[in-house]
């Protein structure tokens, strides 16, 4: 109990003389609000765009690539293979027979983003019809299906957001002409990002010799090793056959690996920094309270009452620093729309600021204000109690 007074009675009196020393105490609250704002900014960037992607395939649903492509876009497939492929056992068919399966193929096109009039690239996914059997998450919200045969587009409600031009009625031009917007879809995954048109008309325009991927509805999750057992030992095949949910997981590693390099590098520099203003602050208040806390310890306080009085303060400072950091990311950048660029074309997705985002931001301001203020608090408690008298 004593010691508790001791503690209560030295944070009292630092507390009371922040005024003072507002100017320098500024410096800490506004360093850690930087270094909170931007760790959970950019951690929410990268949660939201892993989840956006990995949101993306079903673990019932396999896509087929030529064999060591890796990726669609450098993937060709010709006509006979896919009519292969999707008569294999473990696709799962209509009531009239027929494989629950697609041919798809992707090529990047450059358009205007709205908010800055900037180029960014956009995909466009040829694919059938029967493409909306097997993915039903792509609902339909406004206008019509495109045709088969003819140049008409439906976009995605992420890309209408984003892009200028992309209106139900608009015209959008490609390698050869003149393709028309006829709808517009939402599904809650990456391909809202994307336009979606015939894959043959895509095909031919883009003057390709087949198709970029099979994607397959397979009769059930534990169907995946039949069907892979069946293609992959058909001599006339050589392709590579992976769960669709792996394949857009494996996508977004390459991005998402990025984006952890500027949380550490970044977040590391500011961190540090942070530390480096919390020490100079805290050793300028330890120095302009050294009587004072040499006068406390000369009539029977103790060093430990002031080494946590000291480390309150810091932490104090830092709380408040990451409460103002966490404001003005959840304020000015939760739910804001981001479009980042990767493989073909931008993936446009939502910024989620989360709870739990916030609490890392906190703990890391906690942990700054630790380190800042440790130094300043040992040395205060060491500090020869006649010298400190002396110097004032």
């Amino acid at each position: 109990m004593a010691l508790f007074r001791e503690v209560r009675a030295v944070t009292g009196m630092g507390l009371r003389s922040i005024p003072q020393r507002l100017a320098s105490s500024s410096v800490v609250v506004i360093g850690i609000a930087g270094v909170v704002g931007v760790l959970v900014s950019v951690l929410g960037m990268a949660m939201s765009f892993s989840e956006h992607v990995t949101s993306t395939g079903r673990a019932d649903r396999a896509i087929v690539l030529r064999s060591g492509s890796g990726v669609e876009v450098s993937s060709v497939l010709d006509t006979n293979e896919a009519l292969i492929i999707m008569d294999k056992p473990g696709v799962a068919r209509d009531a009239e027979g027929k494989a629950l399966a697609t041919r798809d193929m992707i090529r990047g096109i450059n358009l205007v983003r709205k908010v800055d009039g900037a180029p960014a690239s956009l995909t466009i996914r040829g694919t059938t019809q029967q493409t909306f059997a097997i993915r039903p998450e792509i609902e339909l919200v406004s206008g019509r299906m495109f045709e088969p045969g003819l140049r008409e587009l439906i976009v995605g409600k992420s890309a209408l957001d984003e892009f200028v031009g992309l209106g139900v009625g608009d015209s959008v031009t490609l390698q050869n002409g003149q393709w028309t917007v006829v709808g517009a879809f939402v599904s809650g995954d990456s391909f809202e990002s994307s336009l979606l048109a015939d894959v043959d008309v895509v095909l031919s325009e883009y003057e390709r010799p087949g198709p970029s991927s099979v994607t397959v509805l397979l009769e059930s999750e534990g169907a995946y090793q039949t069907f892979v057992d069946a293609v992959t030992t058909d001599p006339a095949l050589r392709v590579d056959v992976i769960r669709e949910r792996d394949y857009y997981a494996q996508q977004s590693e390459q991005l998402r690996g990025i984006l952890d390099a500027i949380i550490y590098f970044v977040g590391g520099i500011m961190a540090v920094g942070a530390i480096f203003a919390a020490l100079n602050t805290m050793y300028s208040a330890v120095s302009a309270r050294g009587v004072e806390i040499a006068t406390l310890r000369a009539i029977g306080f103790g060093s430990t009452g002031v080494v946590v009085s000291v480390l309150i303060e810091a932490l104090l400072l830092a709380l408040l620093g990451a409460l103002l950091g966490a404001s003005v990311a959840w304020i000015f950048f939760g739910g804001n729309t981001i479009a980042m660029e990767g493989g073909l074309g931008a993936a446009v997705f939502q910024l989620k600021i989360t709870p739990a985002l916030l609490a890392i931001g906190v703990g890391t301001a906690c942990v700054v204000g630790i380190f800042g203020g440790l130094l300043p608090a040992l040395s205060a408690a060491s500090r020869s109690v006649a010298v400190a008298l002396r110097s004032g």
